[in-house]
Order: structure tokens, then sequence, then C-alpha cells
């Protein structure tokens, strides 16, 4: 059987890989803790499922528009204008089934063959195979934890060539975890604002989740003048402990979320309806819950930062927001006899500490491992416990 070229050019996602092989080794009979899934460990709120349950049962179990219930987007507009200051009409919004989605439609909606897209390094897994599927090329820019994993103007303007159509920016980052700061997004905003036909992609997908009350920015509230080249992504799935919920969104000019909802009235055509209804509510009462639920990642987040550190060749820097530990390995993998990069000690974890992380590699930054605190302190102890006896 032929197999076609994108899909041959097209690697699975590594986070999902490692949690298939935790999963198999827990089949098998295994004690695996696995923290590689960006899967939150609580219950979705009371108050969201019984929204769900009532929608079920008022008979909303039907199609609804490909772009969204318009009650649905008439809260997602109220969200934004009360949390983010910014303002958009109902034929600028589209709803779809995640977030991961909206990424996939704004790429197969706006790019071309031998476009390019820049893509900072480290990122979510998805990104660059998801450009790839939309036959353009992912364009890289390196950063490292001296400059907390992000990109500048400069280094943005030195990468620009006479093919990019689109930059994708993620902050809080998955999966460094570090924000990006009002002052840093003008500075993008000044060379981007240069280069009118480039999109930004704003995934603010981990918005909520910052630590120590810090204020969470996008580009548009230092920038507003980018307005009509920007696309705001986001989703219920991480804040509100969603993710099986499957709901996204996506805000933009009219022409490009009117060209998302034509790619995805041939994909999937609306999402469920019983989600949307499910997602409304947990709009509808703004940041119910979530706080409770970022409290507890910080407290995770200050325990493996005081303990990975405590172990020689590891340096892991405190991330801002999300719930991943980016940390760099590099001295570790010198150490150890047998390991010559990051994948060798992912393998070496799970086989020898029943502990899964993903390599950092996958992110775009070799020598790293992703671990994942999306998961309960009892299982963060024990998994510390056993990294540590292993490098005894």
């Amino acid at each position: 059987m032929k197999i076609s070229k994108r899909i041959s050019n097209t690697k699975t996602s590594a986070t999902i890989a490692m949690s298939m092989k935790a999963r198999e080794l827990i089949a098998q009979g295994k004690d695996i803790i696995s923290l590689s899934a960006g899967e939150p460990d609580f219950d979705t709120p009371e108050h969201i499922k019984k929204a769900a349950i009532e929608s079920i049962n008022a008979g909303n179990t039907k199609y609804t528009p490909v772009d969204g219930m318009l009650d649905l987007k008439k809260s997602i507009i109220k969200k934004f204008k009360d949390e983010n200051s910014l303002d958009y009409k109902a034929d600028q919004i589209i709803v779809s089934t995640g977030c991961k989605q909206s990424i996939y439609n704004l790429c197969q909606a706006t790019l071309d063959d031998g476009d390019e897209v820049l893509i900072p390094a480290p990122y979510w897994v998805s990104y660059p195979e998801i450009v790839k599927l939309s036959d353009a090329k992912p364009v890289f820019i390196e950063t490292n934890g001296e400059t907390n994993f992000k990109v500048t103007g400069k280094m943005i303007s030195d990468h620009i060539g006479k093919n990019t159509r689109m930059i994708l920016l993620n902050s809080p980052s998955n999966p460094s975890g570090f924000i990006y700061s009002e002052d840093e997004l003008k500075d993008i905003g000044r060379v981007l604002k240069k280069h009118p036909n480039i999109i930004i992609a704003s995934d603010d997908i981990y918005e909520h989740i910052i630590f120590n009350k810090r204020k969470f920015t996008n580009i548009l509230n230092v920038c507003p003048n980018l307005f009509n080249q920007t696309v705001v992504l986001n989703g219920v799935s991480k804040a509100y402990a969603m993710t099986g919920w499957r709901i996204g969104y996506a805000a933009g000019n009219t022409d490009i979320i009117g060209a998302m909802k034509k790619i995805q009235s041939q994909s999937t055509s609306c999402t469920c309806s019983i989600s949307q209804s499910a997602a409304k509510a947990a709009l509808d009462n703004g940041k119910f819950k979530v706080d409770d639920m970022v409290n507890e990642y910080q407290s995770r987040n200050e325990y493996l930062h005081n303990e990975l550190n405590t172990i020689d060749g590891v340096e892991y820097k405190k991330p801002e927001g999300s719930f991943y530990a980016f940390v760099n390995v590099d001295g570790l993998i010198k150490r150890i006899d047998g390991i010559k990069d990051d994948y060798d000690l992912a393998e070496y974890f799970l086989m020898n500490a029943d502990v899964a992380v993903v390599p950092g590699t996958a992110f775009g930054s070799k020598n790293h491992i992703r671990i994942s605190f999306a998961t309960s302190f009892e299982n963060l102890q024990e998994a510390v416990e056993r990294i540590k006896k292993v490098l005894i």
C-alpha cells in the first residue's frame, strides 16, 4: 500500500509515544510513574460536568454551526474582553476540537508549498509536524537556558526570509514554562510590524497557569497595531482540566477565521455540542477552581526545583508557568557510562527507575528532558526517589 509523502515525513508525537510506551509497560504489570503527558491530574470541576449533563438532558445532542455555538462564541468574546482587553466579533471566532486543531486549521488555511514558519526552539513537539503537513517548512530559532529559552526581536529578524509566512509564539511555553514580558513582546512586535504578511500565531493555551500571580500578556496588549496579522489560539483543556472534552478556539481577522472554518467544514465539521456547553460553563465562571489548581502546580514546581538541583549533573531553571520542568541533563549524560544523549537517558529512567520522561531533543533542545508535574505530589516524590536511587 502506498503511503503519502507527507505522512512519511511526519513523526509521531514524542509525548504520545512515551505515554504509550509507559502504558504498555503498566499493562505488563510494571509500576511505571509517567511524567510524560501534559494532562492535569485534577478532575474537571463539578459545575462544568453539571452543565454537560444538563445539556444532554435538554436535548443539545445535534450538529451545531461549524464554527461553534453562538452562545459559546459570546462567552469567548466576553472572556477576551474581560481577561485580555481584546475585542472580537462572532465572525472572528472559531471553536475547534482542541487547540491543536485550531493550530492545524490555521496552517492548512494559510500556508502553501515553499512557505516558511519560524518556530522558537524548544517548541511543542507538534508545531513542526503540523507545519510540514501543510507542505510548508519549519525554520527553527534556537534558544538556551541563558535567555530563558526565549527569542528576541533581533533573533526573529535574523531568520526572516522572503518565504517567511508565519511565526509560532507560545507563552507560557511548553516545554520551558517561561513567559514573555511586555518589553520582550514589544521588541518582537516592532520587528513583525515591518512584515505585515507574516501571521503571528499566539498560542496562549497555558495563559492561566502562571506562578507568583504574575500577569499574563498577549502581544496584542502591547502592540495593538498587529491585530490584523495575529491569530490568538486558546482552549479549555489545560486550565480547566478538560483535556478529554476537546474544545479549543481561535480569534483573528475575518478572512483567516473564514478560511479556517472552510477547512474545518471539510474535516471534523462542528465539535461536540455537549463539550461546547461544558466549555461555556467553564468560561462563564472565569477562574473558578483554576487558582486552586495553579497553587498546587506551583508547590510541585518548587519541590522539583529544590530536589532536582541536588543531583550532580542536573540544572533546572524554575519555570514561571505551565506545568513542565525542562531540565538540562548534559552533565548527567556525561557522567553515566553508556548514555550518549537525552533519548538514552529517558530510556534509562524508564527501564531502570520505572519513570517515564520525554527527551528534550523532541522539543528541539538536545540534552534536556521534560518532566510533567501535572501529577500528584506523591507521584513526584516517588519518581524523584527512584531517579536518585539509580543515579547513586
